[in-house]
């Protein structure tokens, strides 16, 4: 099939990106849920808690390249994390929304390249954009990669703080399952602010919506001082008294939620495909074991269909610990290197060389220094405090 042709996106030239700031420069980066190929940057939906605004980059409303799609391809390919059949990819996830018209040419190309090599790694596109079913016939046309589309949605209706309606995603989620054949879609129900998007009626709505997805993952909002500065700048409502550097999902927005969606009669899924980490999601959807071995944090599989933890349990073995300290060292790390039941932990290791130890042994890696606490499933602490007042340890 061929894809949509349209006029390119311009490539900047160096001297024009040589102010950005380093990780909008670098088109890859790693991430919990896959090496994240970056290779647009720009874009206009001014959704007022972006990521870019850490970057230095909320500003630059068109898109543009910072390299050729081709090239894109090859530098993810040959990057030195990139692991054929077993690195799970994410295209365009930072810093524009891969389905806009000027954008989505250059996402099919990329993906033609990565199929073409007969490459079968999950990969997630992420869009709250529209999708039309000429672009359902593109993606189903890819034999070889594990294609998942994410749907952000989080019907928050103040439109300075989401100036895009929620029901262009919507349309999107249910134009995606209408027609999905290879793919597989998934409700990305974020982010969840308590007061601002958590009512009766917003958990109906999503409850509703989840009905046209092969999973839903609910998470909360990503709210560092960059962002807070925006918000206070902007006379936005303020959504929590203090940052964080992990997404805030409080304890009892989570409990609001499960006891919305539990449906005790369904002994095999008594929260129908319902999931707290985006991996498990999208593993799911496609009828694996999550890659991420979140089975090892077993509070996080209390909500998880049967038929997944089976998968899950099967696939999930712990790994022999000098194989993983030879590459733990190989990477970097200091200190001692230690695995338990639930997760390999180091020290001296940055996100991407520790998310590779945890796709290369489908097993939870995490930073000494920077611990999962039981029950608050690697959130921020905001929200999470025990029974008697005390912040949860």
């Amino acid at each position: 099939m061929a894809t949509p042709t349209r006029r390119p996106l311009p490539i900047l030239a160096p001297q024009q990106a040589a102010g950005f700031h380093a990780k909008i420069a670098d088109p890859i980066e790693y991430r919990k849920s896959g090496l994240s190929l970056n290779w647009i940057v720009g874009c206009p939906l001014e959704c007022g808690y972006c990521i870019r605004h850490l970057l230095d980059n909320f500003g630059m409303k068109v898109p543009r390249r910072l390299m050729d799609d081709e090239d894109a391809a090859r530098a993810l390919v040959e990057h030195r994390y990139f692991v054929e059949h077993v690195t799970p990819i994410q295209l365009l996830n930072k810093a524009t929304d891969p389905m806009l018209p000027a954008v989505k040419p250059h996402l099919f190309a990329v993906l033609r390249h990565l199929d073409d090599r007969e490459l079968t790694n999950h990969t997630l596109i992420i869009t709250r954009w529209r999708v039309e079913p000429e672009d359902c016939e593109v993606l189903n046309s890819f034999k070889h990669l594990k294609i998942t589309v994410l749907v952000t949605h989080s019907n928050i209706s103040d439109d300075r703080i989401e100036p895009v309606d929620s029901a262009i995603a919507a349309r999107s989620l249910r134009t995606l399952t209408e027609h999905a054949e290879g793919y597989r879609t998934v409700l990305y129900w974020r982010p969840i602010v308590p007061g601002l998007n958590d009512s009766d009626a917003d958990l109906e709505r999503a409850r509703q919506l989840a009905e046209h997805a092969h999973a839903t993952v609910f998470t909360g909002l990503f709210f560092r001082h960059q962002i807070a500065d925006y918000y206070k700048a902007n006379g936005l409502p303020m959504p929590y008294d203090d940052t964080a550097r992990r997404k805030i999902m409080p304890r009892e927005a989570e409990q609001r939620i499960l006891d919305f969606f539990h449906r005790p009669d369904d002994r095999e899924a008594p929260w129908g495909p319902l999931f707290r980490k985006t991996s498990c999601a999208v593993t799911f959807a496609h009828g694996e074991p999550d890659y991420n071995g979140h089975y090892g944090i077993r509070e996080l599989c209390t909500i998880c269909p049967r038929a997944q933890l089976a998968r899950c349990a099967g696939a999930w073995t712990k790994p022999d610990l000098r194989h993983v300290t030879d590459d733990a060292r190989r990477l970097g790390a200091t200190g001692a290197v230690t695995i338990n039941e639930r997760a390999i932990t180091v020290e001296g290791l940055d996100e991407p060389p520790r998310y590779y130890l945890q796709h290369r042994y489908g097993f939870q890696c995490h930073d000494r220094d920077k611990p999962h606490l039981p029950h608050q499933h690697g959130r921020a602490p905001i929200g999470w405090n025990q029974e008697n007042g005390a912040p949860a340890s």
